[in-house]
């Protein structure tokens, strides 16, 4: 990715990490024609993951055991991968986040293509 590439992106990039709505705003902003942004979509494919992610463990495991530790470990460690998302959008960095992005970047892989 160019230094180009990077800065007409970030802006798309750090929208994505806001809300789940932000994620779609932002796909929708890189696709418009000649701004579609190879950075901006390695952001979205992160944020969505990470978002989904959360949704999926929130219906699945939290809700289902309600223990206090155990939502407050979920949401401890999603806040971290989130936080490290987003400060690598905002450093104009197109790093994975630790331990599930290599698979959000394969589920994900025609999205923004």
């Amino acid at each position: 990715m160019t230094e180009q590439d990077v800065e007409r992106g970030r802006k798309n990039a750090i929208i994505s990490y806001i809300t789940i709505f932000g994620v779609i705003i932002a796909y929708y902003l890189n696709n418009e024609k000649d701004k579609k942004s190879p950075f901006a979509s390695f952001h979205i494919r992160q944020s969505l993951g990470l978002w989904l992610t959360l949704i999926i463990i929130n219906l699945s495991i939290v809700s289902k055991f309600d223990i206090f530790t155990l939502r407050l470990s979920v949401y401890i460690f999603f806040s971290v991968l989130y936080i490290y998302g987003l400060s690598n959008a905002i450093a104009g960095k197109a790093q994975k986040v630790p331990l599930v992005g290599n698979l959000y970047q394969k589920i994900f892989a025609n999205l923004g293509k």
